[in-house]
C-alpha cells in the first residue's frame, strides 16, 4: 500500500478529518478530533503510526520485527510506527480499523452518538 491509498483509506472512515497540527509534513487523521493514525510526507521510507491494544502492539512486533517498532515520538505501549510498504495491504487496513475502532471506543458517549448520526 502506498501513502494515496493509506490516505484514502483512512479519510473514508465516519467522522475523520485530516490535518496538519504539529507542521506541514505530518499529516494526522482524527475521528471526532481524537487521532487515530500519522505519518509524514517526507519521510523515506514510508512510515505510518497507529494506536493498538498493548498486548496486541508486542505480538505485532514480534511477528513483523523491524516493520512494526514502537511507536516513533509516541507511546511506546499505545502506538506503533510501520513501515508501510512492507505490511501487506490486509494486515494494514486490519490495524487502521483497530486503532479507529480503539480511538472510537474510548469517546464520550454524546460523541458517540454524533459519530453514529454522520
Amino acid at each position: 500500500m502506498n501513502i494515496e491509498v493509506f490516505r484514502e483509506y483512512c479519510i473514508a472512515k465516519k467522522g475523520v478529518t485530516e490535518e496538519f497540527p504539529f507542521d506541514e509534513d505530518t499529516l494526522v487523521f482524527k475521528v471526532m478530533g481524537k487521532m487515530f493514525a500519522l505519518t509524514s510526507l517526507k519521510r523515506q521510507p514510508t512510515q505510518v503510526n497507529l494506536k493498538c491494544n498493548p498486548d496486541r502492539s508486542l505480538t505485532l512486533r514480534e511477528e513483523h520485527d523491524g516493520v512494526i517498532i514502537p511507536g516513533y515520538h509516541m507511546s511506546k505501549v499505545h502506538w506503533n510506527t510501520l513501515y508501510l510498504e512492507h505490511i501487506p495491504p490486509e494486515l494494514l487496513k486490519e490495524l487502521i480499523d483497530h486503532s479507529y475502532d480503539l480511538v472510537v471506543s474510548k469517546l464520550t458517549k454524546k460523541t458517540k452518538e454524533t459519530l453514529n448520526s454522520l
